[in-house]
């Protein structure tokens, strides 16, 4: 992970921070440190003291339970949130792994600075954060029941357009074993279901490129849990949500 970003340095590209009064924004500012994220950067792992905290501004950053076999996605997190929630709830360290999936950039901020500024904020912080963390108990809750209750295509479907969202784009990066782990399958299944959505013209799917050709076609193979998960992000920001 590399400091500085190649784009704008923009700290309400990051939906929690933007829902803070402007003047908690400055005061934070000085703590945040633009990032690269690239594709395969772990931001911590289980058991580990947890040294920073990252607000995503554009990627895609995914949890990881590390079971006995592969390790399955069980959540991410994009310009929606915060990676490193235990920090903020107070746990001494983590269970799960937390990675970069699709490279963005972000902005880092030091968990004894993130700690202290918790602390002395007069709770608006506090707040957004525990609106965004029962966002995420919503999508740890639907994950699970998808996982189990909609097929393949459904679950894919689901994801490119939560990646894409992320992304801000149509056009996306996304490989081939991160695709396996977010639909808990095998990577020889994965290329089965990209290829028949490509069929039925809603991507193409080229050297790990994924490209979104029919946006209404692709969310209508989705299974419902999509426009749940977005309407309980949207809910957390509902300023953003109305483009405010």
């Amino acid at each position: 992970m590399k400091s500085g970003t190649s784009g704008p340095y923009d700290i309400k590209g990051n939906r929690i921070l933007a829902a803070l009064p402007e003047a908690e924004r400055q005061r934070l500012r000085p703590h945040l440190e633009p990032v690269e994220m690239s594709t395969g950067d772990v931001l911590y792992r289980p058991g580990e003291r947890i040294d920073a905290v990252w607000f995503p501004v554009r990627g895609v950053c995914s949890i990881l339970a590390e079971l006995d076999g592969p390790a399955v996605e069980v959540a991410t997190v994009g310009d929606e949130g915060m990676v490193g929630l235990p920090v903020f709830l107070g746990v001494g360290s983590p269970t799960e792994l937390a990675v970069c999936q699709v490279a963005g950039h972000g902005l880092r901020m030091d968990a004894d600075r993130f700690r202290h500024e918790i602390a002395v904020l007069d709770g608006r912080l506090q707040q957004t954060l525990q609106r965004f963390t029962q966002s995420m108990f919503t999508q740890l809750a639907r994950n699970a029941g998808c996982n189990r209750s909609h097929r393949t295509r459904q679950r894919c479907a689901r994801w490119l357009l939560m990646t894409a969202d992320r992304m801000h784009s149509d056009q996306f990066v996304l490989t081939q074993k991160f695709l396996a782990q977010m639909l808990t399958v095998r990577r020889s299944s994965v290329s089965e279901v990209a290829g028949a959505l490509a069929e039925d013209g809603c991507i193409s799917y080229s050297r790990g490129t994924i490209t979104i050709l029919d946006r209404a076609r692709l969310e209508a193979n989705a299974c419902s849990c999509y426009r749940v998960v977005r309407d309980a992000i949207d809910a957390t920001f509902p300023a953003a949500a109305e483009g405010e």
